[in-house]
Order: C-alpha cells, then sequence, then structure tokens
C-alpha cells in the first residue's frame, strides 16, 4: 500500500489556505534530493513558509514540492520530497500535524502481532434464527 504521507501533506495545505493563515513546513535537510539554502538550515531541517504570498511557481505533487523564493534578500529554488516533510502547521495558531519517520527497505521492520497464546475456549457456531 502507499504512504497516505502526500495526501495528508497536500490536504492540511489546502487547510490551512483555505483558513486565511499561513502554512509552514518543517523539512529534514538529510534526505536525498533536497535543494534548500544551507545557511538558514539548523541541526538538519529547515522551516519554510509555503505561502502563495512568500512563493513563487509553487509546484506540490505526490512525490514534489518546489517553488521559488527569497531567502536574505537573494532568489533561491526550492526543491524536496515530500518524504522530507516532517510537519505542516499553520504560523498562527500552531494547528496541523507532525509525521513519523517512514520505514525504508533497510530499517527493520516492525515485528508482527504474536498470536493469543492459548485458543479461545468456546467453539463458534452458528444457529438459525426464525
Amino acid at each position: 500500500m502507499t504512504s497516505n504521507k502526500p495526501y495528508l501533506v497536500k490536504a492540511f495545505f489546502d487547510w490551512i489556505i483555505d483558513n486565511e493563515l499561513t502554512p509552514y513546513m518543517v523539512i529534514d535537510a538529510n534526505v536525498d534530493g533536497t535543494q534548500l539554502p544551507e545557511q538558514f538550515v539548523k541541526d538538519g531541517q529547515i522551516v519554510l513558509n509555503v505561502s502563495p504570498s512568500a512563493c513563487v511557481n509553487f509546484f506540490m505533487d505526490l512525490e514534489w514540492v518546489s517553488f521559488q523564493a527569497r531567502f536574505g534578500g537573494q532568489a533561491m529554488i526550492v526543491r524536496y520530497p515530500i518524504a522530507a516533510v516532517t510537519a505542516i502547521y499553520a504560523k498562527e495558531n500552531g494547528a496541523g500535524t507532525v509525521f513519523t519517520p517512514e520505514t525504508t527497505d533497510n530499517d527493520p521492520q516492525p515485528e508482527p502481532p504474536t498470536p493469543p497464546s492459548k485458543p479461545p475456549t468456546k467453539k463458534a457456531s452458528l444457529r438459525v434464527v426464525k
């Protein structure tokens, strides 16, 4: 099954914009493919204002986000995979969500649940009810 993260990021973005608030995204700068203003990355992450008034040529699909913005007065192209988004929230009230890190093929997979140690004591049966 595909990840629901891209759909949730898009839904939260639209919801924040529809409520006339300012969407901010927290980006993991260590994810492959990120193109970010490195001088503003702190502790491996960056918080970006992705509102329509702050971005030019904003594009978001199920795999990538890209836009042009000014950082320190200089225009830069910003591009990152949706997998790099660790949170999206409204600046004004903090409404939004934080995403848990997704596992990859190299990460250990969670253990499947263990079956109960003893079978149920009551045997299942069907009966006709008129």
